[in-house]
């Protein structure tokens, strides 16, 4: 009998410290395989709404209790699906205690500041689960793709990452960072239906088309980032994106085990309600 998957199958190995340098490669995952489908499309969001039913408890119990946080990052290429990841697993989470930050090109006033200022200020407080869509791995990338930023600055940028994320982890943050792994291929079909729709035109600037140019750049350079960033206290996860359905329920998956494993609970009753009667 084959091996069932596990979702440690899918995450980026942890950084060694620079005692030995990573093997890890995006190459090494198929992106249209459907590891955590439950067999159909249909099927995948029956088990989604399970899913999103069960993690509406546990947020409820994060809020309520008021002492741990939860940040999710999501990473990839153009139109790997954040925007979508996030409709179809949160659909069912009260959006109480739910924080989403979409991180765009910094302002001039964030351009100013050190590159994780901006990023600092959106980490969840006591309660939230906060969902970044993009974050501040965009200012390893993109900037060393174009050029400006040499090997040093790359990675002296991904040391003071992982200081940061190992002091939100200290604080009490569990955090779980997920690249959405698409094909060229996948890209190319989906960039050419917002083209081809108008109710989609808002999603498409001709910038994609010169970021798609640089896709074997980008590759290389996410590889780099995964490797210098992946830690026990902020592991990076691999999920298979070209399936969108599939993208959906493995996220889902990982977010569920991760809240499972915090054993949150409601918090006490309160002494000064009991034999308390409304009138």
């Amino acid at each position: 009998m084959a091996k069932q998957p596990e979702l440690d199958d899918y995450r980026v190995p942890y950084f060694d410290d620079g005692k030995k340098k990573s093997k890890f490669s995006l190459d090494d995952f198929d992106p249209s395989a459907k590891p955590f489908s439950t067999g159909s499309k249909d099927a995948d969001r029956a088990r989604l709404s399970e899913i999103g039913a069960k993690l509406d408890t546990l947020q409820e119990c994060l809020h309520a209790q008021q002492k741990r946080r939860v940040l999710l990052v999501l990473q990839g290429m153009d139109t790997s699906g954040k925007d979508g990841t996030i409709r179809a697993v949160f659909h069912e989470v009260d959006p109480l205690g739910l924080h989403i930050v979409p991180f765009k090109a910094p302002t001039p006033v964030e351009m100013a500041h050190d590159f994780l200022w901006r990023v600092h200020a959106q980490a969840p407080a006591a309660g939230e689960l906060t969902i970044f869509n993009r974050s501040h791995y965009e200012d390893l990338l993109v900037p060393t793709v174009l050029g400006n930023l040499d090997a040093e600055a790359f990675e002296q940028r991904c040391r003071h990452i992982r200081q940061f994320e190992e002091m939100l982890a200290y604080n009490g943050t569990t955090i779980i960072k997920c690249m959405l792994h698409i094909s060229k291929d996948e890209q190319r079909a989906r960039l050419q239906a917002r083209i081809d729709d108008p109710s989609k035109h808002w999603k498409f600037d001709v910038s994609d088309l010169e970021a798609r140019k640089q896709w074997d750049k980008y590759q290389a350079v996410y590889c780099d980032a995964l490797a210098a960033t992946s830690m026990d206290c902020a592991p990076w996860y691999v999920i298979p994106a070209d399936s969108k359905t599939h993208r959906n329920v493995m996220v889902a998956e990982l977010l569920l085990r991760t809240f499972e494993g915090l054993k949150l609970e409601y918090p006490p009753p309160k002494e000064s309600l009991k034999g308390v009667r409304v009138e």
